[in-house]
């Protein structure tokens, strides 16, 4: 039973989307004419896969099945028909990457910009989310994350500063109302900005000197989702409500204004950089191939410390 690919295209935009209106917004096309389009689809296969509220949509069961199996398969399609990007003068399409939040923040902005000046026909989309996704799946055509999160059958290439520290700081006027903590353990005696997963779960600090590794948990006065609430976190540390723990990129711009202040500096654990990472494809898609090729250039050359 053959379906309509531009049909098949708005039920993925909407069950993604989680709504008409968010997908039409998303995708240029009127909110009527994606329902017509879903309506035209079930039509066709004969099950409902959208359930519809006032509030929101929801795939049914069938529908879950439908997308499950819709999404690389479109993304395939896109990628196939992206081979005709070689054969003009400079690459062209939509290149989708999934990251975490922390790298849309401070590893993304010193290379997007000078990325999609040199390859102005590219549009880029930037899903910022926390937990380890299928990027096919999610519609992406690459994810970046650390490679303790990487899966076997990937293809990684670096990208962004190949050693990275997690750094613990504090304002001034926080420390000299409450004195500076000389081991990892005075932190159990202080107000921490802490964050917490989606989940529930904390992650504990985690310090090493001398080969010493010490694991605290502490009082969290103040607890954020990962995400765009980071910036709450900082900006509450800057304000000296306590001390905050971040990547040290991150918080480079506060330590150089004075905003903030190293603490425990010596007890900061090392670790390695984020990976780029896609599924190996016989034929990449243009704008991904002209990606790949641009980070690993020499145009950031501080990436390599």
């Amino acid at each position: 039973m053959a379906a309509n690919l531009s049909d098949l295209s708005a039920f993925l935009a909407v069950a993604h989307a989680g709504g008409f209106r968010d997908a039409a917004r998303a995708s240029g096309v009127s909110a009527s004419s994606l329902s017509e389009a879903v309506r035209r689809l079930e039509a066709k296969l004969g099950v409902r896969l959208l359930n519809r509220t006032t509030r929101s949509v929801a795939p049914t069961e069938a529908g879950a099945r439908v997308l499950e199996r819709l999404t690389p398969a479109l993304a395939e399609v896109e990628a196939a028909l992206d081979v005709v990007n070689a054969f003009r003068g400079r690459p062209a399409g939509t290149l989708r990457l999934n990251v975490p939040a922390n790298i849309a923040r401070d590893v993304l902005p010193s290379i997007i910009t000078p990325f999609l000046k040199a390859y102005p026909d590219i549009r880029l989309e930037v899903v910022a989310e926390d937990s380890f996704v299928d990027v096919l799946a999610a519609g992406c055509d690459a994810g970046i994350r650390y490679d303790e999160r990487l899966e076997q059958d990937m293809i990684a290439v670096p990208i962004g500063r190949r050693v990275q520290r997690y750094a613990t700081a504090a304002a001034p006027s926080y420390l000299a109302e409450h004195g500076w903590p000389e081991h990892p353990r005075d932190l159990l005696q202080h107000r921490c900005l802490r964050v917490q997963f989606a989940g529930g779960a904390m992650p504990i600090w985690e310090f090493e000197r001398d080969g010493e590794v010490v694991r605290i948990d502490p009082p969290g006065t103040l607890v954020v989702r990962p995400g765009g609430s980071v910036d709450l976190l900082i900006n509450s540390a800057v304000a000296g409500l306590g001390v905050v723990a971040y990547f040290e990129d991150g918080l480079r711009a506060m330590f150089d204004e004075g905003a903030l202040v190293p603490v425990l500096e010596p007890w900061w654990q090392s670790f390695s950089g984020p990976f780029l990472y896609f599924p190996s494809r016989r034929l990449m898609p243009p704008p991904l191939r002209a990606f790949v090729d641009f980070i690993k250039t020499d145009r950031f050359p501080s990436f390599d410390q």
